[in-house]
């Protein structure tokens, strides 16, 4: 498991906007260890006028007025959901609680759902469709090694680390994309992260709700 998550709203932006320049430099320029920590982003205070850059697009495309967040926030999600939902199908062959199955079918047709609307976004504004984030370890990215060891447990082993990694997920996608809405520029983005706060929400409870 990753760090823990922030519960600061006010740093979710400066998450957003720490990925951001990490996403401008490219992937080979931010190995994993080169995320620093949450303390370390407090202390860097992004300032406001280098998160609205507008991002480059290639010629044929039309680049609306996504920013560097945008896109920041765009090629974060959409691995953070894919991965999750890499973990989630495995419930039906790993535990045999049929609560824990039922949660997973649930969550894995909210996430699967969001995925086309999260590429179309990052389509649109340009910018590759690359995993810049591949083997990265970060709060809410569920991680091959997480995986594996997931996929070697069983029933109730495999529903706490199950749970578990889902908590710090959902957990780290509402801070983000609270970050988005307060720093991104498209209206389109903007609005999908304000659905995927609430949905992330929704979910949390329910998954606090199970375990009781």
């Amino acid at each position: 498991m990753k760090a823990a998550t922030i519960g600061v709203p006010v740093l979710a932006a400066l998450t957003v906007l720490l990925v951001a320049r990490c996403v401008a430099a490219g992937p080979a320029a931010h190995p994993a260890a080169a995320h620093p920590s949450p303390p370390a982003v407090r202390e860097s205070h992004p300032s406001p006028p280098a998160a609205r850059e507008t991002v480059s697009t290639p010629a044929g495309t039309t680049p609306g007025t996504f920013n560097a967040t945008d896109v920041a926030w765009l090629q974060l999600m959409i691995p953070m959901t894919e991965q999750m939902l890499r973990l989630l199908e495995l419930a039906p062959e790993q535990t045999s609680n049929p609560r824990v199955t039922r949660l997973a079918a649930r969550f894995v047709a909210g996430h699967r759902a969001e995925l086309p609307r999260l590429r179309a976004l990052l389509g649109r504004s340009g910018a590759p469709g690359t995993n810049v984030h591949e083997g990265h370890d970060m709060p809410g990215m569920v991680t091959a090694e997480d995986l594996r060891a997931v996929g070697r447990a069983t029933g109730a082993a495999f529903d706490r680390l199950l749970v578990d990694n889902l908590r710090e997920h959902l957990e780290q996608g509402i801070l983000v994309s609270r970050g988005e809405q307060d720093a991104g520029a498209e209206q389109a983005v903007r609005e999908l992260a304000a659905t995927i706060e609430r949905t992330r929400t929704a979910q949390l409870a329910l998954l606090d709700g199970a375990g009781r």
